[in-house]
Formats: C-alpha cells, structure tokens, sequence
C-alpha cells in the first residue's frame, strides 16, 4: 500500500484522542438537552437515491450543482452521499406514515460535499440536528431556536451572534424572485460568473453570494421583505416578538436567505467571529418539501461539529479536559496473584467501575510505570504474602497512602469512588 493510500482523503479526518474525548462530551450535552425537549433520534443511511436531494434541495442550489457525491450502482441507479441531515429525515418521516407527522427528531452524523477543503469547510464534516414536524407557528420556530441556543450555551460557546429573517409563503416566492431580477437587472454585468447564473436559476442565491463586489450590490436593492405579503411580516414580527420574551437576542437581518429552495417563513444563521471569514456556526429555518404524494412540514436547525470544536479550542478547551479517569490499575506478583487479579478486573468491570492491568507478565515495577501512565486514581497491589492473608494492598495514586484491605471492603470502597467521581 502507497503512503498516500494511508493517509485521509484531503477533507476529511480521523478523529481519536484527545479530540475524540471533546467530540463525546459535545454528544452526551447534547442528547441529555434533546431528552428534556422531548426529541428522539433518528438514524438514516448516510447512502439515499439522489432525487430524494434534488426534489428537496432544489436543482438550482450550489449544493446540487456543485457539492454532491452521486455515483451510480452497479443497477445503475443514481445514489449519493448525503450533503446535508434535513431531507433524509423527511423522506424517513414521508415513509412511516401519519404517525411521524407531529414527530420530534434528531440526529447526529458524517454528511459529505466535495468542496475544495479550507478553513471551517470538509469534504466530510459531521452535524447535529433537530426537526420539529407540524405546520408553521411562530411559537415551534421561537422553541427550535431557544433548543439551539441552549445547546450552544451548555457547550460553553460564548458570545454568538443569532439574525433571523424570513423566505415567507410559497406564493411569495416568484414575486420575491421576480422582484431581485428586476433590482438586479442593471447591476448584472457586475455580479461574479456565479451570480449570472443564478440570476435566471435562482436569483435569491445572489442576495446569499460572500464575494465582496455582489454583496455591494445587493446592499443598494430593497430587502426581500418588501415583496412578500403583510402575513409573511407578521409571521416574522411575531416570532422575533416571542424571543424577547424567552430573552433570546436576536437580530432581524432583512439579507440573509438560506440558498436550500425548502424554505418558507422563518431562516436564521448563528455566527461566531472565531470562526473567521467563514464564520456561519449555525442555521435553520422552516421547511416545506414534497416527499412523493406527502408534503412534509416543520422547522428544524443543524449545527456543524468541526465548528463548535473550532470555536471551543479558540476559547481554549480541548479533549484532555474531558478525558476519563481510569479508576483502578491491578499490579500482580507472581503467577496466582495474576489469576486472582484477572478475576477481580472483571468484577469490577461487571459493576461499572473502569479496572485494566498489565497482560503480559511484566515486573512489578513495570506494571506501576503502566499504572502511572494510565493516570489511574489507585492502585490494587497483590503477591504472595497478600495470598497467603486473604488481603490486598490498595493506594491512593493522589495522596500515596496505602492501606491492606480485605476483597469486600476494597469492592464497597471503588463503588463508592465510582459514585462519588
């Protein structure tokens, strides 16, 4: 095997310690906030067939056009990675019938776009999610932020930034559209190769462009607003009225749009300054997509993880702030002691306490070198005169006191330590 067949793909990483210590924290904050606003997890294949993305996402998006890995089986049916968690959890809740209508879900996992890799952007990046199913209301959009923000805020990520606007109904759309093109019009020549392009395809798509010259110009056009109807408006007044309340700052940006075409009333964006140019942390929005003769509604969010951890490094955490503990290291002296040991480590496994020791008949000096690069809290120590008593020798590896207990009192005393660590 070549060396560069040992490496990642460029984009992508292995994740291990002390990293993956960070990576478990974040998971387990994170699935004990889900549980108490009542949201299950859901796990689809990370594999879908390409239309349930091009139907969802929108043909003209960036995400279809440029960003998806499609390829075809071997029946030559178009499959591909999933670019992103909200389409395929639709398609999952268009499957299981009426129950999963008013369903509450969530998910974690890799999604796949290949993207030239940069700063805060993978080929493969992994996102936590959330989807509120039912039709639209100010007060679920105003409960799916708040559930985002408490998860940012139990992360410890400070000083994040929250603007919202909205995409309002579906019969605004073609107005919104048709009235971009037309504020657009005389500034076409000027917008980015991309930008002309999307000026036919999807001119919301230019209000969303980062390149320095569309975005002067787009801050000279009426905001999108002005070509919705008065419900949309109030639909968004509403909603940023129900923040203040749950004392959630928020700013109403009139230009952010979301460039997926499944977005209708409320979009936000979550922004964090240590991220740098690209410095998106965060977004939702309310949904509507046709997922075959079943329309799907709801309002759901997706947080990018290599974001959070980028972000918290910055504030100076890291994984070996998480890191367990192991609780106890057994040290053996001779062959009996060994077995006696060997028993006892899975003992104590069997009841929740971490227990390892040295397998391969080191001295004992060695094995109290590998108990102390283990960072273990204590040690259990038996040989031949601890055998011969019925005892073990326990130490504590912080204060280095030493004490010879019996079996039953060194098993209540590592329960206790396990309960109270």
């Amino acid at each position: 095997m070549s060396g560069e067949a040992l490496q990642p793909i460029r984009g992508m990483s292995d994740i291990a310690a002390p990293d993956i210590q960070l990576w478990q924290h974040l998971e387990r904050v994170a699935r004990d906030i889900l549980a108490c606003y009542h949201f299950s997890e859901v796990r689809t294949p990370i594999v879908e067939y390409t239309s349930v993305f091009t139907r969802s996402l929108g043909e003209a998006t960036d995400v279809v056009q440029k960003e998806m890995y499609t390829f075809e089986d071997r029946g030559g049916r178009s499959l591909t990675l999933r670019p992103e968690g909200t389409a395929g959890i639709m398609r999952y809740v268009a499957n299981a019938g009426q129950d999963a209508q008013d369903a509450r879900i969530f998910y974690i996992g890799p999604m796949f776009r290949a993207e030239r890799p940069a700063a805060g952007r993978r080929r493969q990046f992994h996102q936590l999610g959330a989807e509120c199913m039912g039709s639209p209301s100010p007060a679920a959009d105003a409960e799916i932020i708040a559930l985002q923000v408490h998860l940012l805020q139990a992360w410890g990520i400070k000083d994040f930034k929250l603007e919202l606007n909205t995409r309002g109904l579906p019969d605004d759309h073609a107005r919104v559209a048709d009235g971009i093109r037309a504020a657009l019009r005389p500034h076409r020549a000027d917008l980015c190769d991309d930008c002309q392009r999307r000026f036919d395809e999807n001119p919301l798509r230019i209000i969303d462009c980062k390149k320095s010259g569309c975005r002067a110009i787009v801050e000279q056009i009426p905001p999108v607003t002005e070509y919705m109807g008065t419900e949309a408006r109030k639909y968004l007044q509403e909603l940023m009225e129900l923040l203040r309340q749950l004392e959630i700052p928020a700013t109403a940006n009139p230009y952010l749009v979301r460039g997926l075409d499944y977005y209708v009333h409320t979009v936000w964006e979550i922004t964090h300054t240590g991220l740098g140019a690209q410095d998106a942390l965060a977004g939702g929005g309310r949904y509507q997509m046709q997922m075959g003769r079943q329309t799907c509604e709801g309002v759901g969010f997706a947080i990018g993880l290599e974001r959070i951890l980028a972000v918290l490094q910055g504030q100076g955490v890291n994984g070996t702030d998480f890191a367990r503990r192991p609780c106890v290291w057994l040290v053996s002296q001779g062959e009996a002691a060994f077995r006696e040991n060997m028993l006892l480590m899975q003992s104590l496994r069997m009841r929740g306490i971490e227990a390892s020791m040295d397998l391969s008949g080191r001295s004992m000096k060695a094995q109290m070198r590998a108990a102390n690069k283990a960072n273990s809290r204590f040690v259990v120590i038996r040989g031949e005169e601890e055998m011969e008593r019925g005892t073990f020798q326990l130490k504590s590896m912080d204060s280095g006191t030493q004490e010879e207990l019996e079996l039953p009192e060194i098993m209540q005393r590592l329960i206790q330590e396990r309960e109270l660590s």
